[in-house]
């Protein structure tokens, strides 16, 4: 209590600091407006701080205006910065994390995600797109090009963006048709994947009222880790994106936008490397290797993972009288075909004999389809008493069947199977009004009721062979859940340009089914819901007449009823079950500022403690002897307590500091710009492991230097990411030797270095 009580006054004391910051520095704009005129700096000509617009509160706002602890990167912003994935943003955003898992990306924010090993979770961080829920990260592969912008949101966000929100939400919104023909080209070649990316968009008003925007990308690019067995560096990325856009806009009144978008993800060959048990894995070589054979466990599968997405949204915006009806429809359809198989070296990087070592492999297809669809209503802005009120449903289906293929396993050969099924249903309603005291001094209240309905039936067979899993009875299951989520805001002007707030919000995130368990006991097949608090206060500054902006958040968020998933390599098995309690409590620090004209600086830097409070039940850590934890004795998993221990993939410290600057060239502009991000250490796998288990920190190092025309028609760029090409590793399990031959550790790599020349026209 003592120490949470000192880094509570810690964290004050950072917020005032900042405070005092953003006020002195305001006071010397106002000196600077009485020396010079608006837009001058010591007889230099400078810019300002461009102003984002955002929807974090289903309105349209000024970013600095948010009471929200949110980070928002600009569509044109990642395109320079070669952005085509959420795992390509996360270096970026205070606090985020994001788990290289193939086509299911798992977010992390703020220390709270939806582990990998339960392949049908609902994610603790949902992806809206236009608007659109998305609870599965492999419901929205496609969308990272030609976008509006992308906003994170920190914290949960149940009253206003729903369920499965309990540690954030990001959304994302895609460019639409504009009044005029506009468009571009853009090619680019990569280095060191040898390999290349092509984006072309149209946008035209086919009438006054009307227009269309299509969009298009491919790429073609090898991989960065070779493959001894076939000589190839894996996995080669196979991507193909379209996206076709129709707006009616005949009046102030009326905004329609339709969307289809279609999008397909292939990577040939995988990302997992083999690693000791008993060393360090810190060399910076590690993993430039690894021998994948084209015929894993005896199955005739090539390594692979990939995805077709299918998504549809219709928004609609109708004036009525002084108010705002919005109407969100949308469809969503992803199916994916996974085979994984496994690094075949030993731990030491030797090619042990086919026979002993290529033992074991999975496939995890799946398939998803959801309708939904939301209404909600905005009153006018600028009133004493202003609302938005709305209704949400949404229907889905989905379906995961799970492939085993063993050989030479003791004296078993085969293959099993799994099949798991689940509908769900959710609806809600929800609400948000803010009270004007005064002009500088506001209350924002938000309250959501949701209920979910879920039904799931498990299947579970040898389909030829010796058995290897146990086969238990067939499960299913129904859960009827109801959420009441809360939050309220207190947000006070400083001055015009200085904003504090004070937060406190509920989230909540759905129960489930543990999906892809062969035998999963009746107890265990069911989990129940989680629940989270935020706690947070912050300062939001744009300063020395918009040179400069300083937002800064400290916060403390806990968590009831924790879903967890782990796997246990000695019994071959994934277990899922609720934590008791678990907290994270830390500060982000966001800062740009514009010291000259040309030449713009940002850092953001996070602090992070995240650490379970209570959890009995826990699986048995790496490191603990059977005396300790026998995972074999349900008594002593039932004792097993791991309260104080780190969450996974929190580092303590993250952040990154950057520049740009542009020079006139004399009729050409150059631009330069550089990016270091840094993590601390951060555990990386089930078990807990001091030694292969745990990730050492890091800092990676992004370039980008372009020439272009004034009014940017054209542009060359190089840009380069991870130049000193650090190798991380995203996430780690322990493989046993009944099923490897050599027991190892197997490592899922986070890209290595990419250097790439690009070129874009604009019309």
């Amino acid at each position: 209590m003592l120490k949470s009580h000192i880094r509570f006054r810690t964290a004050a004391a950072i917020a005032g600091l900042a405070v005092g910051m953003a006020c002195s520095t305001t006071a010397l704009a106002q000196d600077a407006d009485n020396r010079a005129a608006a837009g001058q700096r010591d007889g230099r000509r400078v810019q300002s701080i461009g102003e984002i617009v955002v929807t974090a509160q289903k309105r349209e706002q000024k970013l600095q205006d948010v009471p929200v602890s949110i980070t928002a990167v600009t569509g044109e912003k990642m395109e320079d910065l070669k952005v085509t994935d959420l795992r390509s943003i996360q270096s970026y955003v205070p606090n985020m994390a994001v788990l290289n898992s193939g086509v299911n990306p798992v977010v992390f924010i703020r220390g709270f995600g939806s582990g990998p090993n339960n392949v049908a979770f609902d994610q603790e961080v949902s992806v809206y797109l236009d608007g659109i829920y998305g609870g599965r990260g492999a419901q929205f592969s496609a969308p990272f090009f030609d976008l509006e912008r992308m906003e994170v949101l920190r914290g949960p966000q149940g009253a206003l963006f729903g369920r499965n929100t309990a540690a954030g939400a990001i959304s994302l919104i895609s460019a639409r048709p504009g009044s005029r023909l506009e468009g571009y080209l853009s090619a680019g070649y990569d280095f060191e994947r040898d390999g290349f990316d092509l984006t072309g968009v149209v946008s035209a008003p086919l009438s006054e009222s009307f227009g269309i925007r299509v969009a298009g990308k491919m790429t073609r690019q090898d991989g960065y880790i070779r493959n001894d067995f076939n000589g190839r560096k894996e996995p080669l990325l196979r991507d193909e994106m379209a996206r076709v856009t129709l707006r009616y806009n005949p009046s102030n009144d009326i905004d329609v936008t339709f969307k289809n978008e279609y999008g397909r993800h292939l990577l040939k060959g995988g990302v997992t490397v083999s690693g000791s048990l008993t060393e360090n894995i810190y060399d910076n070589d590690f993993g430039s290797r690894r021998y994948v054979s084209d015929n894993y466990a005896g199955a005739g599968l090539e390594e692979h993972s990939g995805i077709k997405t299918w998504n549809s949204a219709l928004n609609g915006d109708f004036g009525i009288g002084d108010h705002v009806l919005t109407v969100v429809g949308g469809y969503s359809h992803f199916k994916t075909m996974r085979f994984t198989a496994y690094d075949e070296y030993s731990a030491e990087g030797v090619v042990p004999p086919a026979a002993a070592n290529a033992k074991f492999a999975n496939g995890f297809p799946e398939k998803f389809d959801q309708w939904s669809v939301e209404a909600r209503i905005a009153s006018p802005l600028r009133q004493f008493f202003e609302y938005v009120a709305g209704v949400y449903y949404d229907h889905s289906d989905y379906k995961l069947h799970q492939d085993t293929y063993y050989r030479d396993i003791g004296t078993l050969a085969g293959h099993q199977s799994t099949d798991f099924h689940q509908k769900g249903d959710s609806w809600s309603a929800f609400g948000q009004g803010t009270l004007n005291f005064t002009p500088t001094f506001r209350l924002i209240a938000g309250l959501r009721y949701s209920r979910t309905k879920k039904s799931a039936d498990f299947t579970q067979y040898t389909v030829s062979g010796s058995a290897l899993n146990v086969i238990g009875p067939d499960r299913s299951g129904k859960l009827n859940e109801h959420y009441l989520d809360p939050s309220g805001t207190l947000q006070y002007d400083l001055t015009p340009a200085v904003k504090i707030y004070a937060t406190i919000a509920r989230g909540s995130k759905s129960g489930g089914f543990t999906s892809n368990t062969y035998n999963v006991a009746a107890d265990g097949f069911q989990f129940a819901e989680e629940r989270s608090t935020n706690y947070e206060a912050g300062v939001k500054s744009r300063i020395a007449d918009g040179l400069a902006t300083i937002n800064l958040s400290i916060f403390r968020m806990d968590f009831d009823n924790l879903q967890q998933s782990a796997y246990d390599p000695d019994r071959r098995t994934f277990f899922t079950r609720n934590a008791a309690k678990a907290r994270s409590e830390g500060a982000e620090l966001e800062v740009q500022f514009i010291p000259t004209g040309g030449l713009s600086l940002n850092a953001n830097a996070a602090y992070l403690k995240a650490r379970f409070i209570d959890y009995p039940g826990a699986p048995c850590l790496a490191y603990e002897t059977v005396a300790q934890c026998d995972s074999a004795n349900p008594a002593s998993l039932a004792a097993h307590n791991v309260a104080g221990l780190p969450l996974q993939f929190a580092p303590k410290w993250s952040g990154n500091l950057g520049f740009q600057h542009e020079a006139d060239l004399g009729g050409m502009k150059l631009t330069t710009g550089g990016n270091a991000q840094f993590r601390s250490k951060y555990f990386i796998a089930d078990g807990y492991s001091p030694i292969w288990g745990l990730q050492k920190g890091w800092t990676k190092f992004d370039a980008r230097i372009a020439l272009s025309s004034p009014d940017d028609r054209w542009t060359i760029a190089l840009v380069g990411r991870n130049l000193t090409d650090v190798h991380t590793r995203g996430a780690a399990i322990r493989f046993p030797a009944s099923i490897t031959g050599t027991a190892r550790s197997i490592n899922w790599m986070d890209e290595y270095r990419s250097v790439s020349i690009n070129g874009t026209y604009r019309f």
